[in-house]
């Protein structure tokens, strides 16, 4: 292994272990404080006791994520310098800002979790709202930060070829950024829910007769509300990515639908395999007009194809393909266990307890924290050689430091001492039923 393959998978590695927490850290908030007010509105314990265990969840979700985050700021200057000299000035500002976020989510999340008895009602449920919108925020800013990298904006370069004329606040708000954000908090929310649902659905069908039964339903029932509602939105944030990539980044939208030809009238790719040697794609089914449509509003626009892009300015089609139609597949699966959902709620009047229907959303339930990681491979490896589009190439950021096969191992070796020390203590808060006591 290259040292530059070895940069590039430690740092996939650790944004994908870093991603799912900081996923859980922006959706369970929400689901705790739909619980807490709800509580404080019927008066009924049950949810109280979920508002108290989400909240224990996210508490510990947090901690890690914070573990993981903090890698990962070490891992942006000792691994990639080039990348830091150059956008540092510029994509400061958000990160300095999620700093702000979070210390601001820590200390509500400590109001959450000791002043339930110490703070009013309304004191308490204000607590958690700033717990939910202070997570989206971290995740918000620093997804304008990638933003950038896909858009970069908000500076000119100098006669040296040095960074002048900066504005954060611009490069904050590159063409990228709204809907990289809309699209990322979105999933967080949906995929959280589907998580949480799979969750207590599980459990509901571990224990059909225990005493805990009310206690999952109400659960599942209030994960399901998050699952299914951000689901059926989520393709309209899909969309606004997709027009600005179609603008801003012709070649990653070539190598997301395996387009080798340019012209009008533009299939739409559903699976296949992008055979790069002969510039084809083997075996998928083509929806002739649609990534016209989709790119553009127009059946007749013109969308480039990957044959006009030199190869050494190509991404790995393969993997770009493949990862954006797993997101697409998660997509669906979702999107029918949602529809069941609903066609069951509408004709039944009440939440099924069906057998077939819990376990259909136990099977669903890890699709959104897939789909997400699915996602952030295709548009990642999809802005590749660059790390900024059209300004700096990922072989000219990386250390010249070699030796990077042993960090990669190292950092391996701690993600799965602090996964399986989550996994332990978040089993200890969920997979038992609930006792009489809400809170100490």
């Amino acid at each position: 292994m290259t040292d530059l393959m070895a940069a590039r998978s430690q740092m996939a590695i650790s944004l994908g272990f870093h991603m799912i927490f900081a996923v859980v850290g922006m959706g369970m908030p929400v689901l705790m404080v739909a619980a807490d007010a709800l509580a404080a509105w019927t008066g009924d314990r049950t949810w109280e006791e979920l508002a108290y265990r989400w909240g224990k969840g996210t508490a510990i979700t947090f901690a890690v994520g914070a573990v993981s985050g903090t890698v990962l700021s070490f891992e942006l200057g000792l691994s990639w310098p080039g990348f830091m000299a150059f956008a540092g000035p510029i994509v400061g500002l958000p990160f300095s800002l999620e700093g702000f976020a979070f210390f601001f989510e820590a200390i509500c999340l400590g109001i959450v979790l000791y002043g339930r008895d110490r703070v009013p009602r309304w004191g308490h449920l204000l607590a958690g709202v700033g717990v939910a919108v202070s997570g989206a925020a971290s995740g918000a800013f620093v997804v304008t930060a990638n933003a950038w990298m896909n858009t970069p904006t908000g500076y000119t370069l100098g006669p040296d070829g040095s960074v002048v004329d900066v504005d954060p606040v611009a490069a904050m708000l590159n063409p990228s950024a709204l809907g990289q954000v809309l699209h990322m908090v979105v999933a967080a929310w949906l995929a959280t829910g589907w998580t949480v649902a799979g969750i207590h659905a599980w459990l509901l069908l571990r224990e059909p007769g225990s005493a805990g039964r009310a206690f999952h339903h109400k659960g599942l029932a209030a994960a399901l509300v998050l699952a299914v509602g951000f689901t059926f939105l989520q393709p309209l944030t899909g969309h606004v990515i997709a027009e600005a990539v179609a603008h801003n980044q012709p070649v990653k939208l070539a190598a997301l639908e395996a387009r080798w030809e340019t012209g009008p009238r533009a299939a739409f790719t559903v699976l296949g395999w992008p055979d790069e040697e002969a510039e084809v794609t083997r075996w998928g089914l083509e929806i002739p007009g649609l990534l016209s449509i989709l790119a553009a509003g127009d059946v007749n626009a013109v969308v480039s194809g990957l044959s006009e892009v030199p190869r050494s300015e190509r991404p790995p089609v393969a993997v770009v393909h493949a990862a954006y139609q797993l997101m697409l597949a998660t997509a669906a699966g979702m999107g029918f266990t949602g529809a069941v959902a609903l066609g069951l709620v509408a004709w039944r009047r009440r939440l099924p307890d069906d057998r077939w229907f819990l376990w259909l959303v136990v099977a669903t339930s890890p699709l959104g924290i897939v789909g997400i990681e699915a996602g952030w491979t295709a548009t990642e490896v999809g802005r590749q050689p660059w790390v900024i589009q059209g300004v700096l190439r990922t072989a000219d950021a990386v250390t010249p430091m070699p030796g990077l096969p042993v960090p990669l191992a190292v950092f391996v070796g701690l993600y799965v001492l602090l996964g399986l020390a989550c996994a332990l203590l978040l089993r200890r808060q969920f997979l038992h039923a609930p006792d009489a006591e809400v809170a100490p």
